[in-house]
């Protein structure tokens, strides 16, 4: 009987633990791509004629307006109370419409549950285009259509919102396990009861966390939208801000901290169950 050494095999037919060949050194392409974030940068900042001289000269003006905005008007509350429960129920009403209108645009909007490639391009146009314009501009233009208060908001939130509930959850619609739909098709299912058998169930925790997210976002939004006219906080805070009434504008800023972070907490962990 003969004893040697056995050579391990190289190429393709290597054991799982054998150390491959080491990539060709590629520092010189990060240095390369630092180097253009940074030409990038700095012709941005002269395009736009930035000045840091500009914060040293008045920044008594920003230390005197912070003072004044670390002082809120606790007596003015009485008056924040309506706007705000206004903004809290344009937020609701945002959040429900849009979650229940996702729901089929979701499905139109995944090539893996929409198989005709026009409308799949249709819809997601149509997204990215709801996706690209400002929820503040899309509130200015239906102020002007259907006139000042919570409705043109609500109607800017919904359509803001639809854009992000079909993007994130079409996405996540993209990757799921396509096993289950092929058996239903082959058990003689239509393409609508397939994607409503095999395929919701798999995105109702990434729906629901999305539409809780958009909750969020609606509360932020919602409180500003008013400074184009679409009702809530927004109206009293360009109010007070016209007349450089910085103690109730600290109070009104402090009253929806409070929202945003009780509405956050609430829904991370409604969301840390559902993941």
């Amino acid at each position: 009987m003969t004893t040697g050494t056995a050579q391990a095999p190289t190429g393709r037919g290597s054991p799982p633990g054998s150390r491959r060949p080491a990539k060709p050194h590629t520092a010189w392409r990060r240095w390369l791509a630092a180097a253009v974030v940074v030409v990038l940068t700095v012709l941005s900042w002269r395009a736009v004629d930035g000045d840091v001289s500009d914060i040293a000269n008045n920044w008594r003006n920003g230390a005197d307006k912070i003072a004044e905005l670390l002082q809120p008007d606790y007596w003015f509350f009485p008056q924040t109370v309506r706007p705000l429960l206004e903004t809290l129920e344009m937020a609701v009403i945002a959040t429900a419409v849009s979650a229940l209108v996702s729901i089929p645009l979701t499905f139109w909007a995944s090539r893996v549950t929409n198989p005709n490639r026009g409308a799949l391009l249709a819809v997601r146009t149509v997204m990215n285009v709801i996706r690209a314009i400002p929820d503040l501009m899309s509130a200015a233009v239906l102020v002007s259509m259907v006139g000042t208060g919570a409705l043109p908001g609500i109607l800017a939130l919904i359509l803001f919102n639809i854009g992000i509930i079909v993007k994130l959850v079409s996405e996540a619609l993209d990757a799921v396990d396509t096993g289950p739909r092929e058996a239903a098709f082959a058990a003689g299912a239509t393409l609508v009861e397939a994607n409503r058998a095999t395929m919701w169930p798999q995105i109702v925790p990434t729906y629901l966390a999305q539409t809780l997210y958009v909750l969020e976002l609606n509360v932020r939004s919602s409180s500003v939208l008013g400074l184009v006219g679409a009702g809530g906080l927004g109206l009293l805070i360009d109010e007070v801000r016209s007349y450089y009434h910085y103690h109730p504008l600290s109070l009104i800023i402090l009253e929806i901290l409070v929202v945003v972070l009780v509405i956050e907490a609430v829904s991370s962990t409604i969301r840390r169950r559902l993941a």
